[in-house]
């Protein structure tokens, strides 16, 4: 149950979670004691009365430019990596609806027997009727990234905020786990994560998010409550804003 006194900060926010997230400490796949926890949070979220849009990638199941550098033609292994977005996608929805949180699946290519076309108007309105919507397959498109549809699906549904939930509690100078000295950033604008080389997300993504003026919060989904700390304004993680 959410904390009685908690006051969300963001009406309506995009949550980005990496496929690798799901795999827990696992190699592969998905840990289903780790769906549980983060689809527990969301609900908690729903129950202070958040609007919550997702994108999930895949690349605990399958990652497109891996094996494009192997040799695959680009556009199939990206077709492929959208599928497997799908698939995630539909493991989160039905762990949220066993926990009594309405969820729609709305796909960027047609795959109608198991999930919604995604259309912008009826996202909208699912969210309004405090539905969690689940955008997957990316933008469509290949060459394209998770990163840059979540930044694209915040943009369409006038999301408040992207959040970014990862492994480590904010953004780095450099990799944590490879370099005990780098630091870590409280506060960062867009141009300064673009020009530092952070690799928070891909240029697209920063540069859309930039341009239109989303803030965006980059937290540890591992550490429990966290998600809903930084919705209800606390200071957790990193923020990067336009200025």
């Amino acid at each position: 149950m959410p904390m009685l006194d908690s006051r969300p900060t963001f009406k309506r926010i995009l949550l980005k979670l990496s496929g690798e997230v799901l795999m827990g400490e696992g190699d592969y796949g998905i840990d289903p004691d780790v769906l549980a926890r983060i689809a527990g949070e969301v609900r908690e979220l729903c129950q202070l009365g958040v609007e919550v849009g997702m994108v999930i990638g895949g690349g605990n199941l399958f990652r497109g430019a891996g094996l494009a550098k192997k040799g695959m033609d680009r556009v199939a292994a990206d077709h492929m990596g959208m599928l497997a977005t799908v698939m995630n996608s539909l493991a989160m929805q039905d762990t949220l609806e066993r926990l009594g949180v309405f969820t729609r699946v709305m796909s960027a290519i047609r795959i109608n027997e198991v999930c919604e076309d995604y259309i912008r108007r009826r996202a909208i309105r699912h969210l309004e009727k405090g539905r969690v919507v689940i955008f997957a397959a990316g933008t469509g498109n290949p060459f394209f990234t998770t990163d840059s549809a979540a930044s694209l699906r915040a943009i369409e549904v006038n999301a408040e905020v992207m959040l970014k939930a990862t492994k480590v509690d904010g953004i780095y100078s450099a990799d944590p786990f490879k370099d005990p000295k780098a630091l870590r950033y409280d506060r960062l604008t867009y141009d300064e994560a673009l020009a530092r080389k952070l690799q928070v997300m891909d240029a697209t993504a920063i540069v859309m998010c930039r341009e239109n003026d989303i803030p965006l919060k980059v937290f540890n989904i591992n550490r429990h409550g966290d998600l809903v700390r930084v919705v209800c304004g606390e200071s957790v993680g990193t923020t990067v804003v336009r200025e």
